[in-house]
């Protein structure tokens, strides 16, 4: 309770004194060097963790000023995206000191809230033993659970993962579908689901394959 209640009251005492300089700063922290960093959207969040740059914007662009920040609303407000941010930190160190355990117990948090990313990353974690003991069994629904959300990367990840040897025939199908469904201006993407897509589409009986073109056209 002391924690949550110093927690609550950095957020409080960091607002205040944003709106202080700046009343129109709100979720502003004021630098040394006059310098104002915003505190991020939960949208622009997000997609920077979907490209990987989520680390890269609190240390190197922003100087690890919003620690706290993103610490209270990981720890008191609990949004996924910024459970997973801190998760993140935490893991591997960045602006903070390395608390592993502690890290993947935020970003598990995050997952436990449908983050897709979370899912992703912690299915990828398992699946290669990075940071925790590798469990294919454990890292193959949590893949699949963020494939299922739409994430695009993990619906890539999934199929690959199945040509490995993980999951059971049942799953093609609808791994066959997502692939099929991407849509990318990306030319090398658009290879890739292409290829994995044939090689599911080997695996299962040409009938199977025919329904499932005939599921896309409608």
């Amino acid at each position: 309770m002391k924690r949550i209640s110093c927690l609550l009251l950095l957020c409080c005492s960091l607002q205040a004194f944003a709106q202080e300089r700046d009343p129109a700063a709100s979720g502003t922290v004021a630098t040394d060097d006059l310098r104002a960093v915003p505190l991020y959207e939960e949208h622009e969040l997000i997609r920077w963790i979907n490209d990987n740059r989520h680390l890269q914007q609190v240390r190197d662009k922003d100087n690890c000023q919003l620690v706290q920040d993103i610490e209270a609303r990981a720890e008191v407000l609990r949004l996924p995206s910024y459970q997973f941010l801190w998760g993140d930190m935490l893991a591997w160190g960045v602006c903070v000191p390395k608390q592993p355990r502690r890290g993947m117990a935020m970003i598990w948090k995050a997952a436990e809230q449908g983050l897709p990313a979370a899912l992703e990353q912690l299915g990828r974690y398992y699946y290669s033993g990075t940071l925790v003991q590798q469990n294919r069994e454990r890292a193959a629904p949590l893949m699949q659970e963020a494939a299922s959300l739409g994430f695009e990367k993990a619906q890539f990840t999934w199929a690959r993962w199945l040509l490995e040897g993980a999951g059971s025939p049942l799953d093609y199908p609808q791994a066959y579908l997502w692939l099929k469904q991407i849509v990318t201006a990306d030319p090398a993407r658009h290879r890739e689901a292409e290829r994995l897509s044939q090689g599911l589409a080997a695996r299962m009986p040409p009938h199977k394959v025919k329904e499932l073109n005939h599921q896309l056209l409608f």
